[in-house]
């Protein structure tokens, strides 16, 4: 069955297209997804191009606070350069896509959700041969990618080396509407549409998706927030949360030398977590139920003085106030958990100056981080076993349920496997 016929449309087997790394759709596009067609045209001066006119399909919240529908879309009918379709094999369920449900960032809709996400490639657009590392990309490869894309030339990105804070950025999952092609622009689909621009990373064979999505944005936000704040050999630290921030702040910590790590957290299942990947001390909140009864549980760990740096993991604004307690005096103390808007909280400002503190923020992370992250990943799985952390898997028609799950706090990491 060739496809060398000048100037000709023809229809073509199936298995003609698995050799075949570049498509265009032509001819009709009402074609079911499950009876697909391929065909080939030859045109001067450019070889047969095949097209396989496919749908996707994805779950999408439309409303803040209601279930996301499930929605069937074409494929892109054409692929940018230096853009990439991906096919999703697996997307994590963060925090923040709650936070993102109950409408505590101002984000367009309809979107879809995720931006942790792992998948294979189906098509590369032209000019797109290499990963952010120089490592040779080719079609069926498994990657990920940084959720977010900076401009690189605004202020924030030139001249003041702050690209998180890049005014023109936008995340997968969060700030692209998926009303308008290309449409699958999130993590919780069958497809992942990517830009030119995105910062893709080939995975190494000996990394499973499992560790890469247990990990999650919070093992790469983590990074961002200790290298921000800074952990001395041997210092005491606390993390505030025992959620999958808190998990991967623990790890960083102990890997960037903190002699004593105290989780404080909840409930049974996550503590568990937290011994398992090293915590000195767990504090639970269903023991403990006040912050009086917690901050002295720090202190009579820490000869009454505190910890030397504080992390916050939690996303709920009373904690930083509680948090900045369990600091000595000189301490840090760092916000991370607080991507989005939770509300505002009575404080009196004389405690950080009364305790010389030093306070940090951190927002997302950059590349980089996501570089060092699968490092740390490959290099101390034993150690700190991410790929564990996914217990609980769900199919894209069970969205609904795999947000739930996980803002009940019943998972340690809820997964979509489209």
């Amino acid at each position: 069955m060739g496809c060398k016929e000048r100037g000709t449309y023809k229809k073509l087997p199936r298995q003609h297209n698995r050799d075949c790394d570049l498509f265009t759709i032509r001819g009709p596009t009402n074609t079911p997804s499950s009876d697909l067609i391929f065909f080939a045209i030859e045109t001067a001066g450019m070889g047969a191009q095949h097209c396989r006119m496919q749908r996707g399909k994805a779950s999408v919240l439309e409303a803040f606070k209601q279930p996301l529908n499930l929605r069937e879309w074409s494929l892109p009918e054409t692929i940018e350069v230096g853009s990439a379709l991906i096919r999703t094999e697996m997307a994590g369920i963060c925090g923040t896509d709650v936070h993102l449900w109950k409408g505590e960032l101002p984000i367009g809709l309809p979107v879809i959700l995720g931006h942790e996400t792992v998948g294979r490639i189906e098509q590369l657009g032209a000019g797109l041969e290499k990963d952010w590392t120089g490592q040779p990309l080719r079609k069926g490869d498994r990657v990920t990618w940084n959720s977010a894309v900076s401009c690189g030339r605004c202020y924030y990105c030139a001249e003041k080396k702050q690209p998180t804070r890049c005014p023109h950025r936008r995340a997968y999952g969060i700030g692209h509407r998926c009303d308008q092609p290309p449409h699958f622009l999130g993590g919780y689909a069958e497809f992942h549409y990517l830009r030119p621009g995105t910062t893709i990373f080939r995975l190494p064979d000996d990394l499973p998706t499992e560790s890469v999505i247990g990990a999650g944005c919070a093992l790469i936000t983590a990074i961002h927030g200790v290298e921000r704040t800074g952990i001395e050999w041997q210092d005491t630290v606390v993390v505030q949360g025992a959620g999958p921030v808190g998990i991967a702040a623990l790890a960083v910590a102990k890997s960037s030398g903190a002699g004593r790590v105290i989780v404080i957290g909840g409930p049974g299942h996550r503590l568990e977590t937290a011994q398992q990947f090293g915590a000195d001390h767990a504090i639970d909140i269903d023991e403990f139920k006040s912050a009086d009864a917690r901050i002295k549980a720090v202190r009579d760990l820490t000869a009454g003085y505190g910890a030397d740096v504080v992390l916050e993991c939690v996303g709920a604004p009373s904690a930083v106030v509680e948090g900045m307690e369990m600091c000595r005096d000189g301490g840090k103390y760092l916000v991370l958990g607080h991507y989005c808007d939770a509300g505002t909280v009575a404080f009196n400002p004389h405690v950080i100056t009364r305790k010389q503190l030093q306070v940090f923020g951190s927002w997302s992370s950059e590349p980089r981080h996501l570089k060092g992250a699968l490092e740390f990943l490959r290099r101390y799985r034993r150690e700190f076993p991410f790929e564990k952390m996914v217990s609980h898997r769900f199919s894209l028609e069970q969205a609904n349920e795999a947000l739930q799950t996980t803002a009940s706090w019943q998972a340690a990491k809820s997964v979509i496997v489209p």
